[in-house]
């Protein structure tokens, strides 16, 4: 599937920068795979990988060079999601701020809905 079939998730620059960043160490990868796979301390976590190519049914998201692929059983537990990569005091992460989350971990990669 192509972006504009992507209903409303996105991806912050931060996110993006960090991805070209990443793969720049990875020259046989294109892009970050996103999924949600069942388990984790909340119900659903999510799981990030580097892709070597996106299969047919993926959904695409590009920001400034950088793509993100996510599944279409993924895609649902994450409408009006921001996938975001943030620096701070308690360290370096990729984060998705989900607002269909009812409740989350304090990793912050685990999540209910």
């Amino acid at each position: 599937m192509t972006e504009s079939q992507l209903t409303d998730v996105s991806l912050s620059s931060s996110a993006a920068s960090r991805i070209l960043k990443i793969l720049e160490k990875h020259p046989d990868k294109s892009a970050l795979r996103v999924s949600v796979e069942g388990g984790g301390c909340s119900g659903f976590s999510y799981k990030f990988d580097l892709a070597g190519k996106q299969s047919g049914d993926d959904i695409v998201l590009s920001k400034d060079g950088a793509t993100v692929l996510i599944d279409p059983v993924s895609i649902q537990y994450m409408e009006g999601s921001t996938i975001d990569f943030v620096d701070d005091l308690m360290g370096q992460s990729f984060q998705i701020n989900n607002p269909n989350a009812t409740a989350s971990c304090g990793c912050g990669t685990s999540f209910s809905i």
